[in-house]
């Protein structure tokens, strides 16, 4: 009796509490949800849906599983835990606590949020599922710019994921491949963002949703995941367009084969004494974490032969992936905070001499600096045209094999920041534009600010629900063919440029297509 009268009671507070926030109901394979109403836009919200059950105890470094169903109304009004990782300080170089993970971490992580205009199955709105970047050992799908609130109310629906990072996304080890149907082991980080997107496929319609019209966006580590997903075989169907900002390239982020994974993570173990992978599942989380301020290993995706048949780039130039429109895209100054600075004319010749070998003289009288102020001009501007190019060749090699069209960027507009002025457009400084979430920094936003978000914003609406940006109103955006290169410059012009200069860019095409280029800088 007193059970039934608990019962009873929970489904009379579960009654006041959806009638008291408003809140929409909407049911899914696993069970019905229930979200809460922004108050600023009107768009329903939807956080902490689980999409793929605890990948803990014997579930660690495991494919995804589904997760439990659950009876009644389960409350969706607050973001889960973030995947483990260490938290970030509240600012760490440009990057303020708005980019910044600030949510408990736990391996009980793989969930999604959703903000959608029209939670009904007749809307049929274009949907973008948002992956987050944190060099795959960071990162949340509740960062502060990557609310998906004024985005939606552009008529999107906006989904953003939580994925398995560092050592417990993408450790490989023998004992892992050995238990694994597909002799395989590592990338189970990308293994969660398919299984988030077979959920979403399954479930989105009733959120407002097509599931015909997905379109995945990753920046950084995202914008790698979304290389990776477009070469999954995993992935096919999955979704029709894909966007990646910082960016794919011709010179990616190196990825290692199985083999070489494997001896990472074997000697991962042995550094944590841990002789079994029976083990090594049985230690606590936090003790597999890297020390603080420690660089540890990196664990990324790797050439598994299964999730990852082969390199992106491979299958990217073989026109071996999935075929869909692609948009690719830099910040301008993506490469600042990446490299040591350098200052000096000495220290500009070391650096040139290490990263461009013998041709770092020609790259010397292409970009000559006599003094710190030259060093600093040419240091940006050499970077500047090595991404442009860079991401050209990859784009040039893509419609060579391939059928869908696909787009470049360069994001130019940099957050107005007289503080701090010299990140310039730094590395994820334009998801707050593309996402529509100036308010959420405090800065002296002007007219053009909004007019970019604006503009940029609308450019995603028009790709996700068509597989092209153009759109009315907007300037024109060109889809790259092979013998034209160029790019479309976002910010606050708006239009195509050249990649460099005619003799510049004949030192990088060269450049890319020489034995030197093997070890280009990603940014």
């Amino acid at each position: 009796m007193r059970t039934g009268i608990r019962i009873a009671l929970g489904l009379v507070a579960a009654a006041v509490w959806l009638q008291a926030v408003n809140a929409q109901v909407v049911e899914t394979e696993y069970g019905k949800v229930a979200g809460e109403k922004d108050a600023a836009t009107s768009v329903e919200v939807f956080k902490g849906i689980p999409y793929a059950a605890p990948p803990v105890g014997e579930l660690r470094w495991r494919a995804p599983e589904p997760p439990r169903t659950w009876a009644g109304v389960r409350r969706a009004g607050q973001f889960s835990a973030a995947c483990m990782q260490r938290i970030s300080p509240k600012q760490l170089g440009p990057w303020t606590v708005e980019f910044l993970t600030v949510n408990k971490v736990s391996e009980d992580c793989l969930y999604l949020n959703i903000w959608t205009p029209q939670a009904s199955t007749g809307a049929d709105l274009p949907v973008v599922v948002f992956i987050h970047g944190g060099g795959f050992t960071s990162g949340a799908a509740d960062v502060p710019v990557y609310d998906g609130a004024r985005l939606a109310k552009k008529g999107l629906v906006v989904v953003t994921i939580n994925y398995r990072l560092g050592v417990f996304g993408f450790l490989a080890h023998p004992e892992l491949t050995a238990e694994s149907p597909h002799h395989s082991s590592g990338n189970y980080g990308l293994l969660d963002q398919i299984e988030a997107l077979k959920w979403v496929k399954a479930n989105v319609r009733n959120f407002g949703g097509d599931p015909g019209r997905v379109t995945i966006w990753g920046q950084s580590a995202g914008a790698f995941s979304v290389g990776a997903l477009v070469a999954s075989p995993l992935a096919a169907g999955l979704f029709e367009r894909a966007q990646a900002d910082s960016g794919l390239a011709i010179r990616g982020l190196a990825v290692q084969d199985l083999k070489a994974g494997e001896k990472n993570g074997v000697a991962f173990a042995e550094a944590h004494h841990a002789a079994t992978l029976k083990e090594l599942r049985a230690m606590k989380a936090e003790d597999l974490l890297p020390a603080p301020n420690a660089m540890g290993m990196a664990f990324v995706p790797i050439v598994d032969g299964w999730v990852v048949p082969d390199t992106p780039q491979n299958l990217n130039a073989n026109g071996k992936d999935n075929d869909v429109p692609m948009i690719t895209g830099y910040e301008a100054d993506d490469s600042f905070t990446f490299f040591a600075p350098v200052t000096t004319p000495a220290d500009y010749m070391k650096m040139a001499e290490k990263q461009y070998g013998g041709m770092a003289a020609e790259f010397e009288r292409l970009y000559p600096a006599g003094n710190a102020d030259e060093v600093a001009a040419m240091v940006k501007q050499s970077n500047r045209d090595r991404d442009r190019v860079a991401m050209y060749l990859w784009a040039s090699e893509r419609v060579k094999s391939h059928k869908a069209p696909v787009r470049t960027y360069f994001f130019t507009r940099a957050i107005p920041w007289p503080q701090q002025p010299q990140f310039g457009a730094f590395h994820t400084g334009e998801l707050p534009y593309f996402f529509e979430n100036l308010r959420v920094l405090d800065r002296p936003w002007q007219a053009v600010d909004h007019t970019v978000s604006d503009t940029v914003s609308s450019y995603l609406e028009d790709f996700a629900a068509k597989g092209d940006p153009n759109g009315a109103g907007l300037p024109a955006w060109p889809q790259i063919q092979a013998g034209q290169p160029q790019t479309m410059e976002l910010g606050a012009h708006m239009g195509p440029i050249p990649l460099a200069d005619k003799t510049r860019q004949a030192f990088w095409m060269r450049y890319f297509h020489s034995p030197e280029s093997k070890d280009a800088p990603i940014f």
